[in-house]
């Protein structure tokens, strides 16, 4: 069984099923939804506000990531306004491609050009399959966790969380093809995942990270505060043993975990992530995120472990 259908359970399998799914809901926009002369969300319209002037992220969020085909994410539908999962106009969804991972862990594809940083100074983007597919020198690894790392790889990934129906790392959640929605109110954030139907908890009423060393979480324990229209996220108080993606980087019970939840447009979301693991890295180190709105996407109830069959077919070295 090779890497791209190593987590048989997770991503993978359920891309490429869910063009076989019937039609879960008919398309419905919400009210308030910015339109263009066309009749259709207006995604470029201006970031909606809350009651006291903050950015809104409600809404039901798809992975953005450049070269992903727009409308393969989970069966969504196509176009800029998105659809209903199997409804009217939607795509057919196509299996994924991981990438090959460069010598050393690096990230990039086997025989593709160097990889740069951005020339904007901007964050490098994560990849679906590695968060540090953007540096040119790979992520800057302990070498216990480079260790780790390769031996997660060479078993085939298999005990990734997803494949297991377990609650995979916040960055995985970032980078699935399965949406998330995000319900904002004034002291909290619920962000419902689709995948392995996960639930988080952001609070946003001035309390501060836990320092008693409380029971660690799968989500870790998130707060947030207001940076003029950014949202900044810290996370701390995570299991130890973590996944920061499907290739299996490490992640600690020492991570802390720094998120600038941005939304230029209506229909764009921008997610800057900073990993603190001084256990796992060498030094702190940034990737980016995009996410692209579906307007009159939902949901739909993802039970991982019914009538699940895959975990038997999960074979390492």
């Amino acid at each position: 069984m090779n890497r791209a259908i190593g987590f048989a359970s997770g991503a993978v399998l359920v891309i490429c099923l869910s063009s076989s799914l019937p039609a879960q809901w008919p398309a419905y926009v919400p009210p308030g939804t910015p339109k263009g002369a066309d009749g259709k969300p207006n995604l470029d319209a201006p970031a909606p506000r809350t009651a006291d002037g903050k950015t809104d992220f409600t809404g039901i969020w798809n992975n953005g990531f450049p070269g992903f085909p727009p409308a393969a994410a989970a069966g969504r539908g196509a176009g800029a306004g998105g659809g209903a999962r199997g409804g009217p106009g939607a795509t057919p969804a196509a299996p994924a491609t991981p990438p090959a991972a460069a010598p050393g862990g690096g990230g990039g594809r086997r025989g593709a050009p160097p990889v740069t940083l951005p020339a904007d100074g901007s964050p490098p983007l994560a990849n679906f399959f590695n968060v540090g597919a953007g540096f040119p020198d790979g992520l800057p690894f302990q070498p216990w966790a480079k260790a780790e790392l390769d031996r997660r790889r060479a078993d085939n990934d298999k005990d990734n969380p997803d494949a297991h129906c377990l609650p995979m790392g916040l960055l995985q959640f970032h980078e699935h093809v399965q949406p998330r929605k995000i319900v904002q109110t004034k002291d909290l954030i619920v962000i419902i995942y689709e995948a392995n139907y996960g639930l988080r908890q952001i609070f946003l009423d001035g309390r501060k990270l836990p320092d008693n060393d409380p029971t660690p979480w799968w989500y870790g324990y998130s707060v947030g505060r207001w940076d003029g229209d950014t949202l900044v996220v810290e996370t701390t108080n995570l299991r130890d043993g973590g996944w920061l993606d499907i290739w299996g980087s490490p992640l600690t019970d020492k991570a802390k975990i720094t998120e600038r939840f941005t939304r230029p447009k209506y229909g764009q979301m921008i997610i800057d992530v900073t990993i603190d693991d001084p256990k796992a890295y060498t030094k702190p180190f940034t990737v980016r995120f995009n996410q692209r709105l579906g307007p009159s996407d939902e949901l739909i109830e993802f039970i991982c472990n019914e009538n699940e069959r895959s975990v038997p077919h999960l074979t390492g070295k």
